[in-house]
C-alpha cells in the first residue's frame, strides 16, 4: 500500500515537472550556479548584462573549440616510443641455412636436360649469330620455347618496333629472316619475354634491360614449370644432405653436428637447416657457435652465385631465407656480430597489428609448419589466395592449400601469363598489404659482418684432408676452398634494446586538458558541468510536458466539434445521469405533435437518495488518508 501511494507521488511529480518557466528555470540557474559570469548577467545594468553575456557567450565558445581539438587529438591514437636497454641471458636465436644451389646438378641434370641444350643454342645465338645458323636446325625440343619464347624488340624505328624470334622460324620448318641475324648487334634491340594465354590469341612482352636479366628469369620460370610436376619427396633427394652441407659444427664448448638441424625444404634453395628452431626442444641459451659448411655440384644456370644464403629469426618462426637473409662467400670465414632489437606495439586502435594473426582475413597456408605469425607469411598466402583464384592453380614458390594443384604447362597452359599479370599488379599488392598486419611483438636480430679468407694457405692443405676424411671417408682431398664456408655467429654484447610504443594520450591527458581549459576561460568546475546538466534534464521536461498538455488540448477541441450544437453544460449531464425521464431539448418540435413524438408511457421521474455519508462519523485517521490521497 504505501509502495503504491509513493509510485503515485512519483507519477504526479513527473507529471507537475520543475513547476518553472523557461525564463524562472534559466533566472534561478543564472542566479545559484558556480560559474563566473552567468551572475552577473542578471545581477548588473542593462549595459553591463549585455557586456557580460557576450564575454560568457564568448569565453563558452572557446572553451568548446579547445574541448574539439582534445577530444580530436585523443581520437587520432598517437603514440610514443621509448627505448630502454636490458641486460640478460638472452635466448640464442634460430639459425637457417642454405645452400644457394637449390639441388645437385648431378641428380636433376635428367630433369634440366632439354630446358639445358635450348639454354645453350640461346645464348650461342645471341653470342655468336653468324656461327649458330648452321646448328640451328639440330635437335632441340621447342615445345617449351614456343609456350614461352624470348624475342627480340627492334625500337630503331619506334614508330614501327619489330618482333624477331631468336631463333627466327627455323624450329617451324621456315628459313631465318636476315633481320634477325643481325639484330643482336644493333644497340636498338630489347630482349622480352612473350607470355600469351587463350590459345595464343592474346599476347603480352615483359621487357628486361639486360640479356643476362632475361635468360636468367626465363630459365626460372621454366624450371618452376619442371619442378611442379615432380613431387616433393623426390625433390628433397636430390638436394644437399645435411651430413654432406654440415661438415662440422660447434655451440659453445659443446660439438653439435647435423642431427642438431632440422631440415625443411624451401623452394628456392632446396633443403635448409635451422639450428635451434625450438619446435621440439627447449631454446638454447646465447652461445658463440661456430660451423662448416660444405658445397659443390651447382646447377650452372639455375644457381649464378656460390656460398650460402643464412638468417637469423626468432624461435618457432618460418624463415622467409630468400627475403631477409644473407649471403656467406664460400672460401671465406664469416664472423656474425649479433645485436638484439625487440619491438612491443600497442596494437588497436593505436597501431595495426596482431598479436596471432587471429584477426586477419587471409588463411595462413604456413600454420602447417606450425609456426608463428608474420606479416611475410601472410602477404605469400594472400598471393598464392590470388593465384589460385584467378589462374586457377598455384605456384610451385608457395605452400598449396589441400585439394588444389600446382601450376604447370601441361595441365594449366596459361598460367605463365596470369602469374605475370598478376606480379605485376599493384591492385593487388595494395589489397594483399591492407589486408595483412604487422606482429605487435617483433624481435629483431642486427648483424655486423666481417669476413676473412679461410682457410690460408699455408694450413689449408691439411684442413681439407682432414675434413675431406670426415665427410667421404678418402684419404684423398674432396673439398676445395670454393666449396666451403665457416661461419661464427656470436653476440656482440648481452645488452639488448626494447622498443615499446605507449600511448601519447590517455584518458587522464584528455580529462585534465579538459578541466583546465574549462577552468581558465569560465571559472568551472565538474560540479558546474553537472549544474548545466541538470538545467538541460529540466528544460527538456518543461517541453515534454508542454508538448503533452498541447496534445490534450487539441483532443478535447476535435471531442467538442464533434457536437451538433453547442455541448452540454454541466448541469445538465448531472441530471441526464440522475433523473432519466429528462430529455435535453434538441430541436424545434412542431405545434401539431405533442409534447413527446409517441404516445408511450414514459417512467415517472424520481429523485435520486441523498448520500448520508457525509452525516456519519468517521475515524480520525481514515479521513487523513482519504485527504492524503485525494492529494494524490
Amino acid at each position: 500500500m504505501h509502495v503504491k501511494k509513493y509510485l503515485l507521488k512519483g507519477l504526479h511529480r513527473l507529471q507537475k515537472g520543475p513547476g518553472y518557466t523557461y525564463k524562472e528555470l534559466l533566472v534561478w540557474y543564472c542566479d545559484n550556479t558556480n560559474t563566473h559570469g552567468p551572475k552577473r548577467i542578471i545581477c548588473e545594468g542593462p549595459k553591463k548584462k549585455a557586456m557580460w553575456f557576450l564575454l560568457t557567450l564568448l569565453f563558452a565558445a572557446l572553451v568548446c573549440w579547445q574541448w574539439g581539438i582534445f577530444i580530436r587529438t585523443y581520437l587520432s591514437w598517437e603514440v610514443s616510443v621509448s627505448l630502454s636497454v636490458g641486460f640478460k641471458t638472452m635466448d640464442f636465436p634460430a639459425v637457417t641455412i642454405c645452400n644457394a644451389s637449390p639441388f645437385k646438378y648431378s641428380k636433376i641434370k635428367h630433369l634440366l636436360k632439354d630446358l639445358d641444350e635450348l639454354m645453350e643454342a640461346v645464348l650461342e645465338r645471341i653470342l655468336a649469330p653468324e656461327l649458330s645458323h648452321a646448328n640451328a636446325t639440330r635437335n632441340l625440343n621447342f615445345s617449351i620455347w614456343n609456350h614461352t619464347p624470348l624475342v627480340l624488340i627492334d625500337e630503331r624505328n619506334p614508330h614501327h618496333p619489330m618482333v624477331l624470334d631468336l631463333f627466327g622460324d627455323n624450329h617451324n620448318g621456315l628459313t631465318s629472316s636476315s633481320a634477325s641475324e643481325k639484330i643482336c648487334n644493333a644497340h636498338g634491340c630489347k630482349m622480352a619475354m612473350r607470355l600469351c594465354s587463350l590459345n595464343r590469341t592474346q599476347c603480352t612482352f615483359r621487357n628486361f634491360t639486360s640479356a643476362t636479366q632475361a635468360l636468367t628469369e626465363w630459365y626460372i620460370l621454366q624450371a618452376t614449370n619442371i619442378f611442379a610436376q615432380v613431387p616433393q619427396q623426390e625433390l628433397v633427394e636430390m638436394s644437399y644432405p645435411g651430413e654432406q652441407m654440415i661438415l662440422a659444427c660447434l655451440f659453445g664448448a659443446e660439438p653439435c653436428n647435423y642431427r642438431n638441424f632440422t631440415s625443411i625444404f624451401y623452394p628456392h634453395y632446396g633443403n635448409c637447416y635451422i639450428f635451434n628452431w625450438g619446435m621440439t626442444e627447449k631454446a638454447l641459451p646465447s652461445a658463440n657457435p661456430g660451423t662448416e659448411f660444405g658445397q659443390e655440384d651447382y646447377v650452372p644456370f639455375l644457381a649464378s652465385t656460390a656460398g650460402v644464403r643464412l638468417m637469423l629469426h626468432e624461435q618457432r618462426s618460418y624463415p622467409f631465407i630468400r627475403d631477409e637473409g644473407i649471403y656467406a662467400m664460400s672460401g671465406t670465414e664469416t664472423s656474425i656480430g649479433v645485436l638484439v632489437d625487440k619491438l612491443q606495439r600497442m596494437g588497436e586502435p593505436y597501431s595495426p597489428c596482431t598479436v596471432n594473426g587471429s584477426e586477419v582475413p587471409v588463411q595462413n597456408f604456413y600454420s602447417d609448419y606450425n609456426t608463428t605469425y608474420s606479416i611475410q607469411a601472410c602477404l605469400r598466402s594472400c598471393f598464392q589466395d590470388h593465384m589460385i583464384r584467378n589462374c586457377n592453380c598455384g605456384h610451385y614458390l608457395y605452400p598449396l592449400p589441400r585439394g588444389e594443384k600446382y601450376c604447370n604447362n601441361r595441365d594449366f597452359p596459361d598460367w605463365a601469363h596470369c602469374y605475370s599479370d598478376l606480379q605485376m599488379s599493384v591492385a593487388q599488392r595494395e589489397t594483399c598489404i591492407g589486408m595483412c598486419k604487422e606482429s605487435c611483438n617483433d624481435t629483431q636480430y642486427k648483424m655486423t659482418i666481417s669476413m676473412a679468407d679461410w682457410p690460408s694457405e699455408a694450413s689449408e692443405d691439411w684442413i681439407f684432408h682432414v675434413l675431406s676424411q670426415e665427410r667421404d671417408q678418402s684419404t684423398n682431398i674432396t673439398l676445395s676452398r670454393k666449396g666451403i664456408v665457416k661461419l661464427n655467429i656470436y653476440f656482440q654484447e648481452f645488452n639488448y634494446r626494447t622498443i615499446e610504443e605507449s600511448a601519447a594520450n590517455n584518458i587522464v591527458w584528455l580529462l585534465s586538458n579538459l578541466g583546465g581549459q574549462f577552468g581558465f576561460w569560465m571559472g568551472g568546475s565538474v560540479l558546474c558541468l553537472i549544474e548545466f546538466g541538470e538545467i538541460i534534464i529540466d528544460f527538456v521536461w518543461i517541453t515534454i510536458i508542454k508538448l503533452v498538455a498541447l496534445a490534450k488540448s487539441l483532443r478535447q477541441r476535435r471531442a467538442q466539434a464533434s457536437y451538433a450544437g453547442p455541448p452540454p453544460t454541466v448541469a445538465e449531464l448531472v441530471e441526464a445521469h440522475t433523473n432519466f425521464g429528462f430529455q435535453p431539448d434538441t430541436a424545434p418540435r412542431s405545434p401539431n405533435t405533442g409534447p413527446y413524438p409517441s404516445e408511450q408511457a414514459l417512467p415517472i421521474p424520481g429523485t435520486p437518495p441523498p448520500n448520508y455519508d457525509s452525516l456519519r462519523l468517521q475515524p480520525l485517521d481514515v479521513i487523513e488518508s482519504d485527504s492524503e490521497g485525494d492529494a494524490i
